[in-house]
């Protein structure tokens, strides 16, 4: 083979290998890169199905195991809210209702999680279940194991006798005492012509001066007593001294006047009492009318303080019984009164009871509108069954206690409760001296009572 006939046939197979380097690289590795992009999306795709499908299988439908597990729970639940499990064949609700009176086993913190199943838990705490029996033939007692009492903290009272100290509490406000108040009024027509009370709250003594009037009829009737001096008439003279009087001059302006044989044209009017000026209702120059309120003044030497009592307690209290009050601008000071009126309407809109209490206020440290913490003292009750308040069950149908009655049997009973103090109630009938009353626990044990009384019931046994 010549040199050219060589050159040739290199030439040929170098044209050959780029032709098949071109199909592998422009051809065969696009198409092995899309063959191998498709594999792995179906092998992925199955992976998914076969995990979906074992889902279904294990968690949706469950075993058998789980299956039956899961069909022992048995829950009271609301009509609306659709059943977890429905069983293949229907039942009416007495089947049900069975099914319910046989030995059951509840969730101790969801009552209304039921099993048959001694080894079951709640599905929704995941505790384990325990067993709450009733006892045949005797409607409403609940029976519960030890291991339950323990769990559940139940705890239990007897019901005593002792001496109920009734004691009200409430708040009330000091208001004047309307006893010690004085309204001054002119018994004639005039004018303020002079007013030495300046303001309210001023305080005055009894005789000292409040105001002077100059009045045109206590005038003509003071030349008339000067008249009837001068006449020497005796019944003339009494007439125009009590004339005189009865327009508002005191008796010593009236000696006063017979002595001078002087008119006085301007009238003074002195404080009858002594105390604070709690209405002032002229100026200086001011004309004035007998019907017109000019001055009031109040003695604070003791007060009114007004409580608020519920309406239960009203029969508690009476005339004359001890209280205390405190204030919180003082605290530890206690004011020691009595209870001196019981006001004979009850307020419509709070249901409650005014009462009125006095106490002394002889450094005036009381100020009229203050708030107080109020104790009323009223008689004791002596020798009545008590229980602690915790223990009541209070219901709209009435109120009821659960009592222990030995070897873990419980019983719910219906009470009739009279005062309440001190976080003990008086127990009027119901229970017994002596009797175990459960103070912690009863609402759950309460609720299992109900239910089982109410199932025996709707299953005639």
């Amino acid at each position: 083979m010549d040199h050219k006939t060589r050159q040739e046939f290199s030439k040929k197979i170098k044209y050959k290998i780029w032709l098949f380097y071109c199909s592998y690289r422009y051809r065969f590795i696009p198409a092995a890169g899309n063959f191998l992009s498709i594999l792995q999306r179906q092998v992925f795709l199955s992976v998914v199905i076969i995990f979906v499908a074992i889902s279904f299988r294990y968690y949706i439908l469950g075993t058998n195991t789980e299956m039956n597990a899961i069909a022992s729970f048995s829950k009271i639940e609301d009509t609306s809210t659709p059943s977890l499990v429905k069983n293949s064949s229907k039942e009416n609700a007495l089947e049900h209702a069975k099914k319910h009176t046989n030995p059951t086993y509840v969730c101790p913190m969801h009552s209304d999680v039921l099993s048959n199943d001694p080894d079951a838990t709640c599905p929704i705490c995941g505790m384990d279940l325990v067993i709450i029996e009733n006892v045949a033939g005797e409607e409403g007692i609940v029976s519960i194991s030890p291991r339950v009492i323990n769990m559940l903290g139940v705890k239990t009272r007897k019901v005593k006798k002792r001496t109920l100290y009734r004691r009200i509490d409430s708040v009330g406000n000091i208001k004047y005492d309307e006893n010690k108040i004085r309204h001054i009024h002119l018994r004639t027509d005039g004018w303020v012509e002079y007013l030495a009370v300046k303001a309210l709250g001023e305080r005055v003594k009894k005789g000292d001066l409040l105001f002077k009037v100059y009045s045109p009829k206590l005038v003509n009737a003071q030349e008339e007593l000067l008249q009837s001096l001068s006449m020497k008439n005796t019944s003339l003279l009494s007439a125009s001294r009590d004339r005189l009087i009865s327009l508002g001059m005191s008796k010593h302006q009236v000696r006063k006047l017979e002595k001078s044989k002087k008119v006085i044209p301007l009238v003074s009017y002195y404080a009858p009492q002594s105390g604070v000026v709690s209405e002032l209702n002229i100026r200086e120059g001011m004309f004035v009318k007998p019907s017109q309120s000019i001055i009031s003044l109040v003695n604070m030497m003791t007060i009114w303080l007004i409580a608020n009592i519920f309406e239960n307690q009203a029969a508690w209290v009476k005339i004359g019984d001890r209280a205390e009050a405190e204030l919180s601008f003082i605290p530890g000071k206690i004011w020691k009164g009595t209870v001196e009126h019981i006001y004979p309407t009850l307020d419509s809109r709070t249901r409650s009871l005014e009462v009125r209490l006095r106490f002394d206020n002889p450094d005036e440290i009381l100020k009229v509108n203050m708030y107080a913490d109020v104790n009323i003292f009223v008689d004791p009750k002596r020798n009545v069954l008590t229980i602690p308040r915790e223990s009541l069950i209070r219901t709209g149908e009435g109120d009821r206690v659960i009592i222990a009655l030995g070897d873990g049997k419980f019983k719910p009973v219906s009470v009739n409760i009279g005062i309440e103090s001190n976080n003990k109630i008086e127990i009027l009938n119901g229970l017994q001296e002596g009797d175990e009353v459960v103070i912690s626990s009863q609402f759950l044990i309460d609720s299992e009572s109900s239910l089982r009384a109410s199932l025996s019931r709707l299953s005639g046994d």
